[in-house]
């Protein structure tokens, strides 16, 4: 079993910044694929961004491609995800998943139990 702890989401104006963190309670060097995913009110989940645990390979929403980076530090059990020039439509719970392939919401086995990001215009 892998716990994910999510943390670093607040209130910030759009254009500004964020840096999401997740430590699992493990190691994630065997997890295959660690995300991040996001869900707004009244909308279904969605795949935000992917790094696989040992190769370098990462997966990003179109969405968010060019203004979001999902990083690793396997030393530390944890992903990152930096977010730059935040838009209100960015505005969701963000959650961590680990376990699962690309974007792929149903593939992921493990879930944290998210952060909120709300972004004023």
């Amino acid at each position: 079993q892998v716990q994910l702890v999510e943390s670093g989401g607040g209130s910030v104006q759009a254009g500004g910044s964020l840096r999401l963190s997740c430590t699992a309670s493990g190691t994630i060097a065997n997890k295959n694929r660690m995300g991040w995913f996001r869900q707004a009110p009244g909308k279904e989940r969605e795949g935000v961004a992917s790094i696989h645990t040992t190769v370098d390979s990462t997966y990003y929403a179109d969405s968010v491609e060019g203004r979001f980076t999902i990083s690793r530090d396997n030393a530390k059990y944890t992903i990152y995800l930096q977010m730059n020039s935040l838009e209100p439509e960015d505005t969701a719970m963000y959650y961590c998943a680990a376990g699962g392939f690309g974007l792929r919401t149903q593939s992921y086995n493990y879930w944290g139990q998210g952060t909120q990001v709300t972004v004023s215009s």
